[in-house]
């Protein structure tokens, strides 16, 4: 992500990126490779191969949000300088004698266009260079692997996020809370899309906010979470309690609430209820249960399953475990 002009770094030059409407992960993209802030390895490399002028065929792959845009972006304005105008499918990259050509989402090509695109490749050696971006990197053929210099881009720290949101707040001039930014990295989860796109939502989101917090502007904890519509952890510790703890019919219209107040998916419920899990003293037995319920219930989700019916499994679910685990205990 790009750094801020409040403590000595360039924001990007172009006069639409200061518009108030652009996107922050926009506005703050990095506009060169030093302005990078993870994948150190892999950017002194793209660096070596620039400055001795042997740039190969590149594919980028990782999870979302993890800087495999951004990398080829500084990369082609460095290699292009001031001449660097919209960024598509291709660039002219005068300073080096050669195009490169960007092509994002490249997983999303059927077979028949990465067999097309390899003789494209072979082709045009001579005078451009590829550069596949990608999440799954499986979803490449071998055949189109095999030309190109690949660099995996794993997700980024929490100190990495918490960089960079820092950097975000100081530039347009925010409160956040301590526990703010870290809800927000929590949230975010190695992604620094998501981590400014979290950002920008909860400072906007006062424009639909009752809560304190959102009036007055400032940034909590629970902000981000409502303006995300994710459950709070005190919310999953309390539907995990009522789980184990109330009868079935009680614990389901008691998560059936909290689900309609905060106006919550059962999905996202289930993914925060998966990582409070690991915080619970159960039996090895009890837990890997607990898993192949979990992604029995998320697949059927995904398939367009009925809420009330998944969720009902998964209170029917922990009770099952509370009574294993009390029979393991009285062994």
């Amino acid at each position: 992500m790009e750094t801020t002009g409040t403590d000595g770094d360039d924001i990007n030059t172009d006069p639409i990126m200061h518009s108030v409407n652009l996107p922050w992960v926009e506005k703050y993209r990095p506009s060169s490779l030093d302005q990078l802030i993870s994948h150190t390895e892999i950017i002194n490399t793209i660096q070596r191969f620039i400055n001795e002028d042997r740039l190969p065929h590149l594919l980028l792959y990782g999870p979302p949000g993890t800087g495999k845009t951004s990398t080829i972006k500084a990369c082609a304005k460095q290699l292009y300088g001031k001449g660097y105008k919209r960024m598509v499918l291709e660039v002219r990259l005068v300073t080096s004698g050669f195009k490169l050509v960007i092509l994002d989402e490249a997983d999303a090509m059927s077979n028949e266009a990465q067999a097309a695109l390899r003789r494209v490749i072979e082709q045009y050696t001579k005078h451009t260079r590829f550069c596949l971006i990608c999440n799954y990197v499986s979803k490449i053929s071998p055949a189109v692997q095999s030309r190109c210099t690949r660099f995996r881009f794993a997700p980024l720290s929490e100190d990495e996020l918490k960089s960079q949101v820092q950097r975000v707040i100081k530039a347009e001039n925010l409160t956040v809370t301590p526990e703010g930014i870290d809800a927000l990295t929590r949230l975010a989860d190695g992604d620094m899309r998501k981590a400014l796109n979290i950002l920008q939502v909860s400072v906007f989101g006062d424009l639909f906010a009752t809560s304190t917090a959102l009036a007055f502007g400032d940034i909590d904890a629970r902000a981000v979470y409502t303006c995300t519509a994710t459950p709070q952890p005190d919310d999953i510790q309390s539907i995990v309690s009522w789980m184990l703890e109330k009868p079935v019919a009680e614990a389901y219209k008691l998560i059936s609430e909290v689900k309609t107040e905060q106006g919550l998916a059962l999905q996202d419920i289930l993914k925060e209820v998966h990582r409070f899990m690991h915080n619970i003293d159960f039996p090895t037995d009890c837990k890997i249960l607990l898993l192949e319920r979990f992604a029995d219930i998320e697949h059927r989700l995904a398939d367009g399953a009925t809420e009330s019916l998944q969720l009902s499994d998964m209170i029917a679910t922990f009770q099952r475990v509370r009574e294993l685990a009390a029979h393991q205990a009285e062994r």
